[in-house]
């Protein structure tokens, strides 16, 4: 599928799909949809002295450039453990054009965005002192068979039901919360109706909140519970 670099309305950049008219983040901005979305009510929401975090999926790798920059800024949270999905990774002449690093003030950012995207697949990596990424290179629907610890915190960022509505749906989703332990946060561009019903079905306690600009809604959920056998 042909990919091309667009400019979102905060003036960072996202990658369009020609033939699915699918954006990888909001056309209104990316940088303030990963800020808002994952960050402000997911990593900052966390108690943990130590977080592990799942992504779906790793795409332009910005969430874990916005995640690592908030750790370098923040000491609130110490040891990260980031675990992320992707299963078409981009292209360096993608990465280059992108350029994620002219987003942030942290000096070091853009050996730090080259490092993120040079790392071995299926390997974990070290990118700064207590901040370790693991990137698997794989469909999410292998996600039961990657060996991981109990996540505290799920960055679900899969594209729009629109274009793939089975990873809306309750076998992923479960999957997912398989790996979560109890306590553990879900975040979310999404407010689907129906995915807030599978979440409460597994056992999680959903809350709506304000969305990022564009987007009137978002959710988080907590895992709450086991699911009723």
């Amino acid at each position: 599928m042909e990919r091309i670099v667009t400019t979102t309305k905060d003036g960072s950049k996202t990658l369009l799909i020609k033939d699915l008219n699918e954006n990888y983040h909001s056309g209104h901005g990316a940088l303030q949809e990963a800020r808002h979305v994952f960050i402000n009510n997911g990593l900052n929401l966390s108690q943990h002295y130590e977080i592990h975090i799942l992504e779906l999926g790793f795409g332009t790798g910005l969430n874990v450039l916005v995640t690592l920059n908030e750790f370098l800024r923040n000491d609130k949270c110490h040891v990260i453990h980031y675990y992320t999905l992707e299963k078409y990774p981009v292209k360096q002449a993608e990465i280059t054009e992108l350029a994620y690093e002219s987003l942030f003030d942290e000096e070091k950012i853009a050996d730090l965005n080259a490092k993120i995207h040079a790392c071995e697949w299926e390997k974990k990596v070290e990118i700064v002192p207590d901040f370790y990424l693991t990137k698997f290179k794989c469909d999410f629907f292998e996600i039961e068979n990657i060996p991981m610890p109990s996540i505290d915190l799920v960055y679900f960022d899969c594209f729009g039901a629109r274009v793939q509505p089975d990873l809306w749906e309750q076998p992923l989703l479960e999957m997912v919360a398989d790996k979560m332990g109890m306590g553990a946060l879900f975040t979310t561009y999404s407010s689907k109706g129906s995915v807030r019903r599978i979440l409460k079905e597994l056992g999680f306690k959903v809350e709506k909140r304000p969305g990022p600009p564009g987007k009137r809604e978002m959710m988080i959920a907590w895992k709450a519970s086991e699911p009723a056998s």
